[in-house]
């Protein structure tokens, strides 16, 4: 149970928006709902690799939980306050990242330390399939083939809010100065991959 509290915890950011938007009796239900529907998804998948759990436990079951609770009250809100929640929370994500791009040399050391980290974060022992392209001077190119955000959440019953975490990218990454951030399809829209790419301007 700890860890369930501790993952909701991690979802304040949505519990804000929530209570915003819905009566404080039908947001008061839905957290708890939440949390119990969230102890189940976790119980369910208690044997999960460590890297993979990394993501369901701190993101991926949380809040297709919360999501999921909202929805038995209104769905289209539902949608709109994950959308709105995630999408704040990623933007402040993006405006700390571009105020430390201002220190000279910052750029070319995010660019530089991606490969490691996507092969450790987004790799295979985390839940991934990737094509990571051979390295180039001031570029970063990988391809996701296989996201556990979209094989954990479509077994859960909301695959559409997938994409919401697949536009957690652009807010986060996509206003860094001098690096561009590119990507035109994703899995989370319907598409056979993720295409990555990081370049420095």
């Amino acid at each position: 149970m700890k860890t369930v509290e501790k993952a909701m915890k991690g979802m304040d950011f949505i519990k804000g928006e929530v209570y915003k938007e819905f009566a404080q009796s039908d947001a008061d239900e839905i957290w708890k709902n939440a949390t119990d529907k969230l102890e189940k998804i976790m119980a369910d998948h208690a044997n999960l690799p460590k890297g993979v759990a990394a993501h369901t436990d701190r993101a991926i079951f949380p809040s297709a939980a919360i999501y999921l609770s909202m929805k038995e009250k209104d769905a289209d809100k539902a949608f709109e306050v994950m959308r709105v929640a995630m999408k704040n929370r990623s933007e402040q994500s993006g405006a700390s990242l571009a105020r430390t791009a201002k220190f000279p040399g910052f750029t070319r050391f995010f660019l530089a330390m991606w490969g490691p980290v996507a092969r450790k974060s987004f790799g295979e022992a985390s839940g991934f399939k990737n094509v990571f392209y051979p390295k180039k001077k001031g570029e970063f190119c990988m391809d996701i083939t296989q996201c556990p955000y979209h094989t954990y959440l479509t077994e859960l019953g909301c695959p559409e809010i997938n994409k919401l975490f697949c536009d957690n990218d652009i807010y986060s990454y996509g206003n860094i100065p001098g690096l561009e951030f590119i990507r035109t399809k994703t899995i989370g829209n319907g598409d056979e991959l993720c295409d990555f790419r990081l370049r420095l301007k």
